[in-house]
């Protein structure tokens, strides 16, 4: 039916390299769909140019298709490599644009949160915004029929039930060694809205997820075939309101698969009986979007959530023994000098516990910090935001809060902050040949008895 060449430019590691899930998605739906497809990794290939001409002119692809994962760093304290992920994505097309007048499909999450400025940026010939099982097969079918399907193609949230990555070998052997962590996706859709938030926009506020008996096939496959024995939910929320994520903790609990699993939790509604089952399953590590450090803070970050709950929520890791961190985010909505020092004091109070701080809020379209951006003369609806502009509450002096934290934190090895404190941190144990999030490493707890 057609040649079909995949990929993907992320070559960001912070804090460790993160497996193309997406170009791997979208190969099995294309593949399914009868298509030949060969999917290539430029972090894997050690951004060599060389390899990436032999692998397209061997090849000779009918239509490449590129994802797209991060726009910037989002780090409002580091000023280099801004733009350094879209400028390695535009070094790639040029490479493809020199070896073939195939037509270029670029996608991914970078695309669906500013799709015309980052499309213009890159110069891709189309692109999808959204998700693209659905879509994408009569996009690549109408390109070969020689018809046009129109400069950007967005596309609706799709069923994923039967959206199984397609796993390469070489690909998955490189993130393995390289981080030791495979991503794997249980369930799109948030149904929060945080305010600075992009996911609902991407994925919707409905949850959707894939049956159990696909993901525990995808979870064998990995142990079987390749030998992972670590994955990472990258689920939005792993912890849905509606716990649909305990059926699936019970079924990984009963086949006792071997395999350790992390993912990114909400400090909300979780139970002594939730954690155990989790436990039982694999669970080894949880992210939690906490977010922010006050009630006050909480509240104007539109958390469902109080100080309280995330206090009752360390607790209840910290009975369970398993490491979790906190990621907050300082300066956000109705920050002042007074929640910062109240939120260093309730973060002082967390027990066996990481937390990574960061420093102002990213903007988006979309999303209500962008609405507020605008109004307190932030940003201009005009405004591309392809350069990272990030909000801090007029309330607060960002230059006393950053350098208040740091100081705080200055002999805290597990409170993280600045973030590059982190990425040190990483980079040393990883030299000593450490795998995994490696934040873990920085939890202890207390021996019963």
């Amino acid at each position: 039916m057609g040649r079909i060449f995949l990929i993907s430019t992320n070559t960001c590691c912070n804090p460790y390299a993160v497996y193309p899930l997406g170009m791997s998605t979208a190969a099995g739906t294309l593949i399914e769909a009868g298509y030949t497809v060969r999917q290539f990794d430029w972090l894997a290939s050690n951004r060599d140019e060389n390899s990436l001409k032999r692998e397209i002119l061997e090849f000779q692809p009918d239509v490449v298709g590129i994802s797209v994962r991060n726009i910037d760093n989002t780090d409002s304290l580091c000023e280099s490599g801004e733009m350094q992920e879209l400028d390695e994505t535009k070094k790639v097309i040029g490479i493809i644009r020199q070896n073939t007048g195939s037509p270029i499909i670029a996608g991914g999450t970078a695309i669906s949160v500013l799709p015309e400025p980052v499309s213009k940026y890159l110069g891709a010939d189309l692109s999808v915004v959204g998700e693209s099982e659905r879509s994408i097969t009569d996009i690549i079918k109408k390109i070969l029929n020689k018809e046009s399907p129109g400069p950007e193609a967005e596309n609706n949230l799709c069923d994923i039930a039967q959206s199984s990555p397609c796993f390469d070998p070489a690909i998955i052997s490189f993130y393995r060694e390289k981080s030791g962590i495979i991503g794997l996706q249980s369930k799109r859709g948030c149904p929060y809205y945080c305010c600075y938030c992009s996911y609902p926009k991407i994925e919707g506020n409905a949850i959707r997820s894939r049956s159990a008996e696909a993901v525990i096939a995808d979870i064998e496959k990995l142990k079987r075939d390749f030998k992972v024995d670590t994955i990472f939910f990258v689920d939005s929320v792993f912890n849905d309101p509606d716990e649909n994520y305990l059926d699936l903790a019970e079924i990984m609990a009963v086949k006792n698969l071997g395999v350790k699993w992390a993912a990114y939790m909400s400090p909300h509604g979780l139970t002594n009986k939730a954690l155990a089952l989790c436990k039982r399953a694999g669970l080894y590590a949880a992210e939690l979007g906490t977010d922010a450090t006050t009630d006050t803070t909480l509240e104007a970050m539109s958390k469902p959530f109080s100080w309280e709950d995330v206090r009752q929520t360390n607790e209840l890791f910290v009975q369970a023994q398993i490491p979790c961190a906190h990621f907050v985010i300082f300066g956000g909505p109705e920050e002042t000098e007074g929640t910062i020092r109240e939120g260093l004091e309730n973060i002082n109070c967390l027990e066996s516990c990481v937390v990574m701080g960061f420093s102002g809020i990213r903007i988006y379209p979309g999303t209500s910090i962008y609405t507020r951006a605008i109004k307190e003369g932030f940003i201009k609806q005009a405004d591309t935001l392809l350069e990272p502009v990030y909000y801090v509450s007029p309330k607060v002096d960002k230059k006393w809060m950053d350098n208040y934290i740091t100081e705080a934190w200055a002999k805290r090895p597990d409170r993280v902050f600045p973030p590059e404190k982190g990425q040190a941190i990483v980079t040393t144990l990883r030299k000593m040949g450490y795998k995994g999030l490696l934040w873990e490493r920085m939890v202890s707890f207390k021996q019963n008895g």
